[in-house]
């Protein structure tokens, strides 16, 4: 049923001029012809990879740091941050870190976790600011790795506007996330079983990769069965560098690029995720998450306040978080929320979170100037990969966020969606992206995840062991792109990986 839901939806038509898309989250300062003129000299493609490019050392321009040689890498603030900024920025990674416990308690200014949850702190999913990872094994957890579902449902109405927009709702017993930790007395809703079958990969020159296909199931299931339909999709937290620059990328930029007819016939039909704003009460461009399914920064925290720790905020107050109407224990279970605080986190504590995150900074490149670097980058481009891992953006010009403002970035991500082939394919829908569509993920700072992170692994669930591994998954849009990857030699390939670490 999902399925055929996805096929009659998909592929439709949608003239984005007809709706009132913008950028109600910035104060900007509007372009000048001049600035226009700059932006389409700066962020045009390369053409000569026997230098490195102006600015390509800072790939998150005055906000880039240096690059770290340990698990801090991910960590630091934007460089251009003020001291006042500083401070503000240090009090929100103390929220980010914070040990969220049970109500009642004596630490008032912490209870509210929960009653189900998937993790005590925004640090535990995102470890070290960077990738999560998956469980060690069968018998084990990972506070980094969920179960989102659904199931098939109507388009509502604040949306209908959107024609291609894929109805869904939250399941009804389990809602929208699978949580495997609960507080006492309250059965958590799953245990998160994984396996894996592995198939090999010939590549030119002789060599191999080994891939490893994985199957997911909710086992334990702490409150019946899940609905009929439900739709399941595994997610690994993100890495969280270069958020704000990417919120302030102007929409109409990102559209620009989007090709849903694919009209110049590259095989690549990049799409816009369109999404309602719970903050700003209109349609959107869905930015964040692994589907672009959420549109700020600021509404992608409060959502995982409410959905990972259970945590109340003034966007998303239920004290219960995701206890759904048929869990009533869970929902009569003690919360934090009271009269003096509102919330269990207020807004100026969710302003600071929400400030740390924009500004967690991208590192500086590393070793630019490389033979096998420049190599590898002329290849990333004549293979493809860069048609989706658009380098270079201009944000706006901005009043309030002079940190973000007015900066060449390099993220290597459109911010659109692309169909990735069965392999990837959760077969879940979110607004406007299909079950086999994902945003494309932005690359700056990938060479570092597993120093940050080692048992950090990659793609939106974590089945990819290496960045070679992560290729080779690609299929859809990107089946092209994949095969040029099998096709090159050794050298070039080993090249090509080089360049990719020295994001």
């Amino acid at each position: 049923m999902a399925a055929a839901l996805v096929a009659a939806n998909a592929g439709q038509a949608l003239d984005l001029t007809s709706l009132p898309l913008g950028d109600p989250h910035l104060d900007v300062i509007p372009r000048t012809t001049e600035d226009s003129q700059r932006i389409r000299a700066v962020t045009a493609p390369a053409t000569d990879f026997s230098a490195p490019e102006a600015y390509e050392t800072h790939p998150a321009g005055a906000t880039t740091t240096r690059a770290r040689s340990d698990d801090e890498a991910f960590s630091q603030h934007s460089a251009n941050l003020s001291f006042e900024q500083e401070l503000e920025f240090k009090l929100g990674n103390g929220l980010f870190k914070k040990i969220w416990v049970f109500s009642p308690s004596s630490t008032r200014a912490s209870d509210g976790l929960g009653p189900l949850y998937n993790a005590r702190s925004c640090q535990r999913c995102h470890l070290k600011d960077g990738r999560g990872h998956v469980p060690a094994g069968p018998d084990y957890r990972s506070a980094a790795m969920f179960l989102r579902v659904s199931v098939p449902g109507p388009v509502p109405e604040q949306v209908q506007a959107i024609k291609d927009y894929i109805g869904t709702a939250p399941d009804p017993t389990y809602g929208q996330q699978l949580q495997d930790f609960s507080a006492p007395g309250i059965s958590p809703e799953y245990r998160l079983g994984i396996r894996y079958e592995e198939e090999t990969v010939d590549l030119n020159g002789g060599e191999t990769a080994t891939l490893r296909r994985p199957i997911y199931s909710a086992e334990d299931l702490g409150y019946g069965p899940l609905h009929t339909n439900a739709m399941l999709s595994p997610r690994v937290a993100p890495p969280m560098i270069g958020l704000g620059l990417l919120e302030a990328i102007p929409t109409a930029d990102i559209l620009a690029a989007a090709d849903p007819d694919d009209a110049d016939g590259d095989g690549i039909s990049g799409r816009a995720n369109l999404v309602w704003s719970e903050e700003f009460q209109q349609i959107m461009l869905g930015r964040f998450g692994l589907k672009a399914g959420m549109p700020t920064v600021h509404e992608q925290s409060a959502a995982a306040f409410s959905g990972d720790i259970g945590i109340s905020t003034p966007l998303f107050p239920a004290p219960w978080g995701e206890c759904t109407t048929s869990q009533t224990k869970c929902r009569a279970a003690p919360h934090g929320n009271d009269d003096a605080r509102g919330t269990e986190i207020d807004q100026p504590n969710m302003d600071l979170v929400t400030f740390y995150a924009r500004n967690l900074a991208v590192p500086a490149r590393r070793d630019l100037d490389d033979a096998q670097v420049l190599r590898g980058k002329e290849l990333f481009y004549n293979s493809g990969c860069a048609t989706c891992h658009r380098p270079k953006f201009v944000t706006h010009r901005l009043k309030s966020r002079p940190e973000h403002s007015f900066q060449l970035i390099w993220p290597y991500s459109d911010v659109l969606l692309h169909d990735m082939g069965e392999g990837l394919a959760d077969h879940r829908p979110e607004a406007r992206a299909t079950g086999r569509e994902w945003r494309t993920a932005p690359l700056w700072g990938i060479g570092l995840t597993q120093q940050v992170s080692p048992r950090a692994t990659y793609l939106h669930d974590g089945r990819a062991r290496s960045l070679l591994e992560a290729i080779l998954w690609h299929g859809g849009e990107a089946q092209d792109a994949r095969n040029t990857v099998v096709y090159l030699s050794p050298e070039d390939r080993a090249d090509l990986i080089r360049f990719l670490e020295s994001l």
